[in-house]
């Protein structure tokens, strides 16, 4: 017979298990402690709770711009107990990073930056170089005497961590401002100050695009997100007509993707920024020049948005994938929303099919533009055998969830697998004959 649930309902135990700590050996107390699991005792009173709570370290980052020196500095601030966070080790490439100093063990070699805190925690401080310029000369972050615009890899590294067990961060991002600066990240905050939260993730680091200054912002709440977009002053950035295509577009994004994040933040800028788009989490930047929709009916603004929707990187020689992913489904979004007709979207495949019809590799590091038009061509076809193939019953659409879901990088092996496991046998649209260039295993 079970004896301890009539133990448990016993006075005589509930007054042993408070004391046993104190007046029994050591033994006792953790059989004790069994036994109070098993009576269902608080989750507060429980040895597991209580070592659960004391495994989380405070961290705080401190971003101070400095637009003489082209960067920011930065103070890592670290509060903990029982020397949870053991060893940070980031990336510090040449000519990025430097000025490394603070409390503990800091090294600065090899393009790392390695730091032994102290058991109760400390900080670490660094410079980090914002202004970086691509190819042809454009800025891809850049920081002036009134506004700075980059992402936060940009002065915060992507680090590895060593850490006691089962120990996780609660961390802060913070801005020192100059008068008349204001601050807007992907994040919720006020103050200059926003709560970092990744559930998926131990170490909290903040990520995605950051603009700071003399800036404008506009927002609004479409299809249950909260909407920002933000420049300079003075920098030509039509919000409201951005707010306006959302108004139009953004509701069949989330038909298509519902675990869409709750919050998207656009950033813009004139000249000498660079006259693209690039996304990041939950926000992406594009340049105030860059029309909302092209004459040829492709809209940079809502590829990049996909990108955010699809959340997924590519692998070895994917490129094409991801890029054709947002650039097939920026025109479908632009066509199923009533934002260009029927005649328009078939005038706009026409189009890609031409452009990508000289691609003789489509498996490069980087996808061109041609090879992203072949892309289109290919997923425009992959749509029509897997309609087919299911009787109407399952589409592209049913792909791109999956690989919304999986969070993984996306390799060709994986790709066809799920259009397999949606069909129910090969695409001819994946054929090696299709893909040239391509390792089809």
């Amino acid at each position: 017979m079970n004896r301890i649930p009539a133990l448990c309902r016993s006075a005589r135990w509930r007054r042993l298990s408070a004391t046993s700590t104190r007046l029994i050996p050591r033994l006792l107390a953790i059989i004790a402690a069994i036994v109070a699991s098993a009576c269902g005792l608080p989750t507060s009173e429980s040895a597991a709770a209580q070592q659960g709570s004391g495994r989380i370290y405070q961290l705080e980052y401190v971003v101070t711009p400095d637009p003489e020196a082209g960067g920011a500095w930065v103070e890592m601030t670290l509060s903990q107990s029982s020397h949870l966070l053991r060893e940070v080790n980031m990336r510090a490439p040449a000519g990025k990073i430097s000025a490394a100093g603070g409390d503990g063990e800091i090294s600065l070699e090899d393009a790392r930056l390695i730091w032994k805190p102290p058991p109760e925690g400390g900080s670490l401080r660094w410079f980090a170089l914002i202004d970086h310029q691509r190819n042809d000369g454009a800025f891809d972050a850049h920081i002036t005497a009134d506004w700075a615009i980059f992402r936060v890899e940009d002065v915060i590294p992507q680090a590895a961590t060593r850490a006691l067990r089962g120990a996780r961060s609660e961390t802060t991002l913070s801005f020192n401002l100059p008068p008349g600066w204001s601050s807007l990240t992907e994040y919720f905050g006020r103050e200059h100050s926003y709560r970092i939260r990744n559930t998926r993730r131990r170490f909290d680091r903040p990520a995605g695009w950051i603009i700071l200054g003399e800036i404008g912002i506009r927002y609004d709440r479409i299809a249950g997100l909260r909407v920002n977009v933000a420049a300079p002053t003075d920098q030509g950035m039509r919000r409201i007509d951005i707010l306006a295509l959302l108004n139009w577009t953004l509701p069949e994004v989330l038909r298509l993707v519902p675990d869409f994040p709750k919050r998207l933040t656009i950033i813009g800028a004139g000249d000498p920024m660079w006259r693209g788009g690039l996304s990041g989490p939950r926000s992406l930047f594009i340049h105030a020049d860059r029309p909302l929709i092209s004459e040829n009916a492709t809209s940079t603004l809502l590829h990049e948005i996909m990108h955010i929707a699809l959340g997924v990187g590519a692998g070895d020689g994917m490129d094409w994938l991801v890029e054709g992913l947002a650039e097939y489904y920026s025109l479908a979004v632009l066509h199923r929303s009533g934002t260009i007709s029927d005649r328009r979207y078939a005038a706009a495949m026409r189009k890609q099919a031409e452009w990508g019809s000289s691609v003789s590799q489509l498996c490069e590091s980087v996808s061109s533009g041609a090879i992203t038009a072949r892309a289109v061509t290919i997923l425009d076809d992959l749509d029509s055998e897997i309609r087919t193939m299911s009787d109407g019953k399952k589409s592209l659409d049913d792909v791109l969830v999956a690989l919304a879901a999986s969070e993984n990088i996306i390799t060709l092996d994986d790709f066809a697998a799920i259009v397999r496991g949606i069909t129910g046998a090969d695409a001819d649209a994946l054929s090696a004959s299709n893909l040239p260039g391509c390792e089809i295993r």
